[in-house]
């Protein structure tokens, strides 16, 4: 049913454990995905007294330079053999549009997953460092949270794409049961939000919107019904007209 995946902790080289962020990722079972990283005003050092689930954290609208990283693009996964003659997960995450790329395709970032005992997972690789420009050992550490429904009709994925490369246009919006995401590049202007559905009040409540102020909100590519959408269908919205790409649920 794909997976939501909170990231509980990341470390550069030998540098503590730290959680400067706020960071998301949603999957589809199709592996697609959106993946936002929302810097915090204060970061924790401590990563297990200051984990907090996106649901605890309301940040806003935002300025562009809170978003740490926002991507979206398509990932796969294989089992490798290690010198010691077992087997690890390695994904691949092939970004298809990034806050920090003009061309995204060149982008292939990937790791090693490791199941812990705890139920969390921790991804180890090599990347490059974006306070030092330089390309580093890191781990992270991933919890994943369950897909709830937001109706009778049970879980739902739905997946969106935009392009329109001649106006410098790509975007990709992910809703997975209670969370949806989205990233919108609009030729010098980019965006990033983040919702969450409320069920008490039945009803999509966004926690962040990072970018121009004044961009028009991916809002309306939520809907309380997702069997309403069908995969090839275009949704005519203020940002554009989109593709649904992926249906599920």
């Amino acid at each position: 049913m794909g997976s939501i995946s909170i990231r509980e902790h990341i470390r550069w080289g030998t540098d503590a454990l730290s959680e400067p962020t706020s960071t998301l990722v949603l999957t589809s079972p199709a592996r697609h995905f959106v993946d936002i990283r929302v810097l915090r005003r204060e970061s924790s050092t401590s990563p297990a007294p200051g984990f907090k689930r996106p649901s605890d954290e309301d940040f806003g609208t935002l300025p562009m330079d809170q978003l740490d990283w926002g991507f979206a693009g398509t990932s796969s996964s294989s089992k490798l053999a290690r010198p010691d003659g077992s087997q690890v997960s390695h994904s691949v995450f092939h970004h298809w549009v990034d806050n920090r790329s003009k061309v995204p395709e060149t982008i292939c970032d990937e790791g090693d997953m490791f199941p812990q005992p705890d139920d969390t997972t921790l991804e180890t690789g090599r990347m490059v460092n974006p306070a030092t420009g330089i390309e580093t050992d890191y781990e992270e550490l991933w919890r994943d949270e369950e897909p709830s429904p937001t109706s009778v009709d049970g879980i739902a994925c739905v997946v969106f794409r935009i392009q329109d490369d001649a106006n410098g246009k790509r975007g990709q919006f992910l809703r997975l049961g209670q969370y949806a995401q989205g990233v919108l590049q609009a030729g010098d202007t980019y965006t990033a939000e983040r919702w969450m559905w409320v069920q008490g009040q039945s009803k999509w409540k966004r926690l962040a919107k990072i970018g121009d102020n004044g961009a028009p909100s991916l809002e309306n590519l939520l809907h309380t019904n997702d069997s309403l959408y069908k995969e090839g269908e275009q949704v005519e919205t203020p940002s554009g007209i989109w593709t649904v790409v992926e249906v599920r649920g």
